[in-house]
């Protein structure tokens, strides 16, 4: 990664990828999700902003944890929400 990047994104050796392919708030209440993110703190798989839910945005504000990559086949990006910087790898 290029050093223009924040140092959140700079912090992250090893992306962490989805172990499930699900929502795990959404699937607590029976929600719907569009897309996952994976949190790069703690592995959480959340759905994104587009889904009714947003549950990643509501994590990075309850805990504070700013990177997250796509869960999604064939993206391979970063999201920095605390600097809104994205990143590819």
């Amino acid at each position: 990664m290029s050093q223009s990047l924040c140092e959140h994104l700079l912090d992250v050796d090893n992306v962490v990828t989805s172990k499930t392919h699900v929502c795990e708030e959404c699937v607590k209440t029976n929600g719907e999700w569009v897309h996952l993110r994976v949190c790069q703190t703690c592995g959480a798989t959340l759905c994104c902003d587009d889904s009714p839910s947003q549950h990643m945005t509501k994590h990075f504000h309850a805990t504070g944890h700013p990177v997250i990559a796509s869960a999604e086949p064939g993206e391979r990006w970063l999201w920095c929400n605390k600097d809104e910087i994205m990143a590819q790898y």
